[in-house]
């Protein structure tokens, strides 16, 4: 191990915005997640000038925390009549989602929302159709990429560092219990679909144009646990020539781990720590073994990345690597999996 890394190991996984940031961003919801998506855009200094929520004293208190100058509202079709808003970030739940995002491609906005995605594919293909209608860029808020470790990882995997990946393994043991009592509790397949939907969209970034063939998934309660969806979860997945695992503890009060081993003919990754921030990159090839510093954390700069890499896309003209239309394959393993847990059996790709 040294600490002098090689030029071929300095992999840019910070994303950059390519321009002046195109207009004005939206937010329609203003849930306890999207502090860490205003912050990102503080950070970066990305204009942020209206707020939408039913609650309107849940607008107001984000836009005295974050942004001073942005308009609020209860009702999100101000934010699409606002001249100044390109982009709207849809950070509802997914039930309500898709009528929001269709009137956003129907105003002219660029959308980012919020995963998951949709609940139905065929919703999903509907609002990635309307957006190539609308001319608009549809993505979805897989913030993960964009976290300092899965970054370097995928880029990685692009520049050919790993060689054919051939093996992918995350390893999750946390404390899930916090959904205990919240609107979160009512959600079928708690982990496999709210949660597990960063590491199935992972799991498809890093074998990119290979599709998987099969997948296996179980869930089951700790003996413990005082809450309904199931805090246990195991897939296992199968491509052609690899294969991928997800392990997930969410009854896991002590000593957390989240572990990410990404396994190629020509080297490996390894990421390792208690969270999703503190994360130590280690980088194997036949060159040497090289533990990697990165700086920052999933949170918020994994919000931060994916709003740039929309922005950027929208400044280049082309698909964002997030699109919906990306994402409805990570959708599809997800659904899978949570088939295959229901039924306990192997679900087979369409």
């Amino acid at each position: 191990m040294t600490d002098v890394v090689p030029p071929p190991f300095r992999l840019n996984y910070q994303p950059t915005l390519v321009g002046a940031f195109p207009g004005a961003i939206g937010l329609i919801a203003c849930g306890g997640i999207t502090e860490h998506h205003l912050e990102a855009y503080r950070r970066l200094g990305y204009p942020v000038l209206h707020l939408c929520d039913i609650d309107l004293g849940k607008a107001e208190h984000r836009r005295s925390e974050y942004c001073p100058a942005a308009a609020t509202t209860t009702d999100y079709r101000a934010v699409l009549a606002d001249p100044r808003i390109t982009i709207v970030d849809v950070a509802t739940h997914p039930d309500v989602r898709p009528a929001i995002v269709a009137d956003a491609l129907r105003a002219g906005k660029h959308v980012l929302s919020q995963k998951p995605f949709v609940e139905d594919l065929a919703i999903g293909s509907q609002l990635v159709a309307l957006a190539q209608e609308c001319g608009r860029h549809l993505a979805v808020n897989q913030n993960a990429r964009w976290a300092p470790h899965f970054a370097y990882a995928r880029n990685a995997v692009r520049q050919g560092l790993l060689g054919h990946v051939n093996s992918i393994r995350f390893h999750l043991h946390w404390d899930h219990t916090w959904t205990r009592g919240t609107s979160f509790e009512a959600i079928h397949h708690l982990l496999l679909y709210d949660f597990a939907i960063h590491w199935f969209d992972l799991m498809i970034a890093l074998t990119p144009d290979r599709p998987w063939r099969s997948v296996y998934a179980r869930v089951a309660s700790t003996k413990e646990q005082n809450m309904r969806p199931p805090l246990l979860a195991q897939v296992m997945i199968e491509f052609d020539d690899a294969q991928a695992s997800l392990c997930l503890n969410g009854d896991s009060q002590y000593l957390p781990l989240n572990e990410t081993y990404v396994s190629g003919h020509l080297g490996s990754f390894h990421s390792t720590g208690p969270d999703y921030s503190e994360q130590n990159v280690t980088v194997a090839t036949a060159e040497g073994q090289f533990l990697i510093p990165l700086v920052g954390g999933w949170f918020p700069d994994g919000f931060g990345g994916a709003m740039t890499e929309l922005a950027n896309s929208i400044l280049e003209d082309r698909e964002p690597e997030h699109s919906a239309r990306q994402n409805l394959k990570s959708l599809a393993l997800c659904f899978a999996a949570m088939q295959s847990a229901d039924e306990k059996r192997v679900v087979s790709a369409s």
